[in-house]
């Protein structure tokens, strides 16, 4: 019995021993981490980093991690056509500075690939984000080509998304807020474009945004699917344009059903007296959501506006809340998110 409790004694000691170097050996590897615990990536070009590139960053990230992680961009011109897959959830770029932290590329739609066919709208984003829960500060996305057509600087295609001090530089289709199941916060964003310069089937709230036009043309193109409920709500933004713009729509409908909100916002003097265009789609007069309230500015006069867009009253202008239009089914607040 002595013996046989000598060898039961010598295996758990020995299983104790290989546990504990199995606890070590992971405890050291970036992949598994304490639940409770941010984990962070530096990219930087000088080699001062762990990374010279955000998309080897990104790789770097174990698909499906539980916890977030943080990309510190240090400043420089990132050159890059970055996407975020599905797979990389809760994640944070953070650059260094927002107008010397640029990731830029120069595509548009109907550039021609190595197989002969066009890029296409969608193909030609700078940054592609898919992975839900994404939050960037503090940089610049940017899209080069100029005025050549559709050319996207951010395509957005996830949910509980936040932008914060982040500039989006661009002409034609700047801003794709891509997905329809997707809810989206720009807070204190810079964006600038041409025609349709924030377009796509998203949810998504613009707060305390400053809204450029480099040209005569539409500010929004919303796509918002019948079902949804609210599409893009601009609250206390800027609306502002080049010097010599002057006649710019607030909108267009890209599907019949879109929905956009702007409330206390700061309307220039080029926005034109009408305010919203059908896109020649008569039909759209009918669906269509194209609503204000309290607005300010030479361009916020809504005596001339077209017959079919609306003036919030009290009561439905308390819908049209940050809180509300975003909350969704789980109660999201990005105003409570991981930037506070």
């Amino acid at each position: 019995m002595c013996f046989l409790k000598i060898n039961v004694s010598t295996t758990v000691l020995v299983l104790a021993i290989l546990l504990f170097s199995c606890v070590n050996v992971y405890s050291n590897n970036q992949q598994i981490e304490n639940p409770d615990t941010v984990v962070t990536y530096i990219v930087s070009q000088d080699g001062a980093g762990d990374f010279a590139s955000i998309q080897a960053a990104v790789n770097a990230i174990p698909d499906y991690r539980k916890v977030r992680t943080i990309i510190y961009i240090k400043n420089g011109i990132y050159k890059e056509k970055l996407t975020l897959p599905a797979s990389k959830e809760l994640v944070t770029f953070r650059g260094e500075n927002v107008r010397k932290t640029v990731i830029t590329n120069g595509d548009w739609a109907q550039k021609q690939t190595n197989l002969g066919e066009n890029t296409g709208t969608s193909g030609s984003s700078t940054c592609f984000v898919f992975g839900h829960d994404f939050c960037a500060e503090n940089i610049t996305f940017q899209n080069t080509a100029g005025p050549i057509g559709q050319a996207v600087a951010v395509l957005v295609g996830a949910d509980r998304c936040v932008f914060n001090n982040c500039r989006f530089l661009g002409f034609q289709d700047t801003l794709y807020t891509y997905a329809e199941n997707s809810r989206q916060y720009y807070k204190n964003c810079y964006i600038e474009g041409s025609t349709d310069f924030i377009f796509g089937k998203a949810t998504a709230v613009f707060d305390d945004c400053e809204i450029h036009s480099l040209r005569e043309s539409y500010i929004t193109a919303a796509a918002t699917h019948e079902s949804t409920k609210f599409g893009y709500l601009f609250y206390k933004c800027r609306l502002t344009a080049e010097s010599d713009v002057h006649k710019v729509y607030l909108g267009r409908p890209w599907r019949d059903y879109a929905k956009v909100v702007f409330r206390e916002c700061e309307m220039g003097a080029h926005i034109r007296p009408e305010g919203w265009h059908n896109w020649k789609k008569p039909q759209a007069e009918k669906t269509t959501f194209y609503a204000e309230y309290r607005n300010a500015g030479p361009g916020a006069d809504v005596s001339k506006r077209v017959k079919w867009s609306y003036l919030l009253n009290k009561k439905q202008a308390a819908e049209w809340t940050v809180e509300n239009v975003l909350k969704g089914n789980d109660n999201w607040n990005p105003q409570n998110s991981v930037l506070k």
